[in-house]
Protein backbone atom coordinates (compact mmCIF):
# COMPACT_ATOMS: atom_id res chain seq x y z
CA UNK A 1 0.00 0.00 0.00
CA UNK A 2 1.06 3.23 -0.91
CA UNK A 3 1.51 5.87 1.89
CA UNK A 4 1.71 8.33 -0.36
CA UNK A 5 -1.43 11.13 0.11
CA UNK A 6 -0.82 10.23 3.81
CA UNK A 7 0.21 12.83 6.44
CA UNK A 8 1.35 11.87 9.82
CA UNK A 9 0.46 13.70 13.49
CA UNK A 10 3.31 13.25 16.25
CA UNK A 11 0.20 11.32 18.28
CA UNK A 12 0.48 8.34 15.76
CA UNK A 13 -2.56 9.14 13.71
CA UNK A 14 -3.04 10.04 10.38
CA UNK A 15 -4.68 12.08 7.54
CA UNK A 16 -5.53 10.70 3.97
CA UNK A 17 -5.68 13.48 1.99
CA UNK A 18 -8.10 13.45 -1.58
CA UNK A 19 -7.62 15.73 -3.85
CA UNK A 20 -8.63 19.48 -3.41
CA UNK A 21 -11.19 18.14 -0.99
CA UNK A 22 -11.08 19.97 2.46
CA UNK A 23 -12.53 16.29 3.63
CA UNK A 24 -10.15 14.25 4.99
CA UNK A 25 -9.78 10.67 6.78
CA UNK A 26 -8.26 9.64 9.78
CA UNK A 27 -7.06 6.98 11.65
CA UNK A 28 -4.04 5.73 13.72
CA UNK A 29 -1.05 4.62 12.14
CA UNK A 30 -0.07 0.54 12.35
CA UNK A 31 3.06 1.92 14.74
CA UNK A 32 0.01 2.79 17.15
CA UNK A 33 -2.17 -0.19 16.88
CA UNK A 34 0.47 -2.26 17.42
CA UNK A 35 1.58 -0.53 20.93
CA UNK A 36 -2.15 -1.03 21.95
CA UNK A 37 -2.62 -5.12 21.06
CA UNK A 38 -6.00 -6.14 20.07
CA UNK A 39 -8.59 -3.42 20.12
CA UNK A 40 -11.80 -4.40 21.62
CA UNK A 41 -13.39 -0.93 21.24
CA UNK A 42 -13.53 2.31 20.17
CA UNK A 43 -15.75 5.50 21.31
CA UNK A 44 -15.99 6.97 18.19
CA UNK A 45 -16.62 10.86 18.00
CA UNK A 46 -19.99 12.26 17.10
CA UNK A 47 -21.02 13.47 13.54
CA UNK A 48 -20.94 17.20 13.66
CA UNK A 49 -18.69 17.09 16.43
CA UNK A 50 -16.16 20.56 15.86
CA UNK A 51 -12.94 18.99 16.75
CA UNK A 52 -9.40 20.82 17.38
CA UNK A 53 -5.74 19.80 16.32
CA UNK A 54 -3.86 18.29 18.85
CA UNK A 55 -6.56 17.08 20.73
CA UNK A 56 -8.68 13.94 21.88
CA UNK A 57 -11.08 13.36 19.28
CA UNK A 58 -11.88 9.60 19.90
CA UNK A 59 -10.64 6.85 22.32
CA UNK A 60 -9.79 3.25 22.00
CA UNK A 61 -9.97 0.74 24.22
CA UNK A 62 -7.32 -2.41 23.60
CA UNK A 63 -6.47 -5.53 25.69
CA UNK A 64 -3.48 -3.99 27.17
CA UNK A 65 -4.82 0.00 27.50
CA UNK A 66 -6.66 2.50 26.76
CA UNK A 67 -5.91 5.53 24.78
CA UNK A 68 -7.45 8.86 23.27
CA UNK A 69 -6.98 9.11 19.69
CA UNK A 70 -5.90 12.31 18.60
CA UNK A 71 -7.23 14.74 15.97
CA UNK A 72 -3.92 15.35 13.89
CA UNK A 73 -6.33 18.94 11.94
CA UNK A 74 -8.82 21.09 13.15
CA UNK A 75 -12.59 20.66 11.53
CA UNK A 76 -16.00 18.88 12.01
CA UNK A 77 -16.51 15.27 12.04
CA UNK A 78 -18.92 14.91 9.12
CA UNK A 79 -18.37 10.85 9.11
CA UNK A 80 -17.45 7.98 11.14
CA UNK A 81 -16.67 4.53 10.56
CA UNK A 82 -19.81 2.59 11.74
CA UNK A 83 -18.26 -0.21 11.02
CA UNK A 84 -15.88 -0.02 14.28
CA UNK A 85 -18.72 -0.11 16.44
CA UNK A 86 -19.03 -3.80 15.91
CA UNK A 87 -15.57 -4.84 13.93
CA UNK A 88 -12.99 -2.52 16.41
CA UNK A 89 -10.32 -4.93 15.18
CA UNK A 90 -10.58 -3.51 11.93
CA UNK A 91 -8.14 -1.01 13.20
CA UNK A 92 -5.59 -4.03 14.04
CA UNK A 93 -6.23 -5.39 10.82
CA UNK A 94 -5.63 -2.55 8.41
CA UNK A 95 -5.19 0.63 9.79
CA UNK A 96 -4.65 2.37 7.18
CA UNK A 97 -7.83 1.04 5.25
CA UNK A 98 -10.77 -0.64 6.30
CA UNK A 99 -9.80 0.94 10.38
CA UNK A 100 -10.06 4.52 9.35
CA UNK A 101 -11.63 6.34 12.14
CA UNK A 102 -13.59 9.69 10.97
CA UNK A 103 -14.07 12.05 8.12
CA UNK A 104 -13.24 15.32 9.16
CA UNK A 105 -13.77 18.45 7.16
CA UNK A 106 -10.81 21.07 7.87
CA UNK A 107 -11.10 24.22 8.83
CA UNK A 108 -7.77 25.42 7.83
CA UNK A 109 -6.31 22.44 5.24
CA UNK A 110 -3.03 24.88 5.87
CA UNK A 111 -2.36 22.68 8.79
CA UNK A 112 -1.80 19.38 6.77
CA UNK A 113 1.29 21.62 6.08
CA UNK A 114 1.96 20.91 10.17
CA UNK A 115 2.14 17.03 9.95
CA UNK A 116 4.93 14.80 8.64
CA UNK A 117 5.40 13.01 5.42
CA UNK A 118 5.42 8.81 5.87
CA UNK A 119 9.55 9.43 5.69
CA UNK A 120 9.57 12.30 8.16
CA UNK A 121 7.33 9.80 10.03
CA UNK A 122 9.33 6.96 10.45
CA UNK A 123 12.44 8.90 11.10
CA UNK A 124 10.76 10.39 13.90
CA UNK A 125 9.60 6.62 15.10
CA UNK A 126 13.03 5.99 15.16
CA UNK A 127 13.94 8.76 17.35
CA UNK A 128 11.69 7.39 19.51
CA UNK A 129 12.80 4.47 20.52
Amino acid sequence: MSLENYKFHKEHTWVKVSGRSKKVKVGITDYAQESLGDIIYIELPEVDTHVEADTEMAEIESTKTSSPVIAPVSGTIVEVNEELIDHPELINEDPYGKGWIAVIEMDNPQELDDLMDYEDYESYLEEEK
